[in-house]
């Protein structure tokens, strides 16, 4: 089936709903890049002969990258063609990957890192496509669709670099990474529809209205805060889940870290029924759900992490707890305008991933000082304070 203009065929056909699964393997492939290094952390710093602690910076690096290549990258969204668009980054997060494979030092490590965040970035093009896909009343569903496919590159691409790590080393995890990554271009030239931009911008106007939705869209900033403070607190988990794993209580390598991810597919599964939750009932019910979720997953693994069952438990508790919160905090900002998704999930995302990459270096550093009761009393103080954000949150834009 050869490329075709979105707005070709009718909302509700079967060729337009068949798209949204493979938008779904198109993101999950790019995020998984990403999350390539958090079982690998412990080996990495044992090549480079770098205290543990030190290796979270290869987190933090791609955290920020991420975050970067959001500002720069995702706003074209609104301005270019986005298959296009998508295929060039593709080949981009391939060739940044090659490089971390090769790298023959940390800092040559930590700049592929910056650059594989960057590129990757492309994921954020590719999920407010969904709505523009969906009918009216259906954007959660469509989200909860693709984002399955997103939460499942995220689980594999931990599991896969765990287990490749112990079988090959953690440079293999890269270079093969690399191979997967670019394998996807074709599929994405031959089956990605071609998606003109919704605005009529240049790339510097584009830029300059960031500010002005963040001026003018008071739920857009509510939804950036939360999603900073969650995401601050889910990522110190997996950023210590592999110096966990490798202490002294459990001497477990990247192969078991990274099949922890497999537990994740809790949260993967339920992005679907979450977004036809959001659209029946509004997002800010699912957002308090999700917030229970996640403080019940940190106290489980607070008060049972050395034991291996309470670890298990508090990995599914707290990943469909994360994963819930983003389905409702996107499914919200996306209803905001269709003209402008991508400069909004811009903004969403930016914010977003800095919050990742504090909750990366200052867990790290907790871990060094406390171990796990400085990640765990980390992960819950910025979740009283997302209780906080949401409980002084604005529930007039709830639809």
């Amino acid at each position: 089936m050869g490329a075709f203009h979105s707005s070709d065929f009718p909302v509700e056909t079967r060729e337009r709903r068949g798209l949204l699964p493979f938008l779904g393997l198109a993101s999950g492939t790019s995020v998984a890049t990403i999350y390539y290094n958090q079982p690998l952390l412990l080996e990495i710093t044992r090549t480079f002969h770098v205290p543990e602690g030190s290796g979270g910076v290869v987190s933090v690096a791609t955290q920020l990258g991420y975050a970067a290549g959001i500002l720069v990258f995702v706003p074209l969204g609104d301005v270019y063609e986005r298959r296009g668009l998508t295929l060039r980054l593709f080949g981009a997060v391939s060739l940044a990957l090659v490089v971390a494979g090769l790298a023959p030092s940390l800092w040559v490590l930590v700049a592929a890192s910056v650059a594989i965040g960057m590129t990757a970035a492309v994921t954020h093009i590719i999920v407010p496509m969904a709505p523009e896909l969906a009918g009216p009343g259906q954007g959660g569903r469509a989200l909860g669709i693709v984002m399955t496919g997103l939460l499942l590159g995220v689980l594999l691409g931990r599991v896969a670099s765990g287990a490749v790590a112990e079988a090959l080393g953690w440079r293999a995890v890269f270079l093969l990474g690399a191979v997967s990554t670019i394998a996807v271009v074709p599929l994405l030239r031959w089956r990605m529809p071609e998606m003109p931009s919704q605005g009529h911008l240049s790339y510097r106007e584009a830029l300059a209205s960031l500010w002005d939705l963040i001026r003018e869209q008071p739920l857009l900033r509510e939804a950036a805060l939360l999603g900073f403070l969650v995401f601050a607190a889910f990522i110190a988990f997996w950023t210590n889940l592999t110096f966990l794993l490798g202490s002294p209580h459990y001497r477990l390598g990247a192969g078991v870290a990274g099949s922890f991810g497999l537990l994740g597919a809790a949260g993967a599964m339920i992005a679907t029924p979450m977004g036809r939750l959001a659209d029946r009932h509004g997002p800010t019910a699912t957002l308090t759900l999700a917030l229970a979720f996640l403080s019940g997953g940190y106290v489980l693994l607070w008060l049972f992490g050395y034991h291996l069952a309470g670890l298990i438990a508090g990995v599914i508790v707290l990943d469909i707890g994360q994963q819930t919160m983003q389905i409702s905090n996107q499914t919200r900002i996306f209803n905001l305008s269709g003209t402008a998704r991508s400069r909004i999930n811009t903004v969403y995302m930016i914010v977003f991933f800095i919050g990742g990459a504090l909750g990366s270096a200052v867990s790290a550093m907790a871990w060094s000082r406390w171990e796990w009761n400085g990640v765990c009393g980390w992960g819950l103080g910025m979740l009283a304070l997302a209780w906080v954000c949401h409980g002084w949150g604005s529930h007039a834009y709830d639809k």
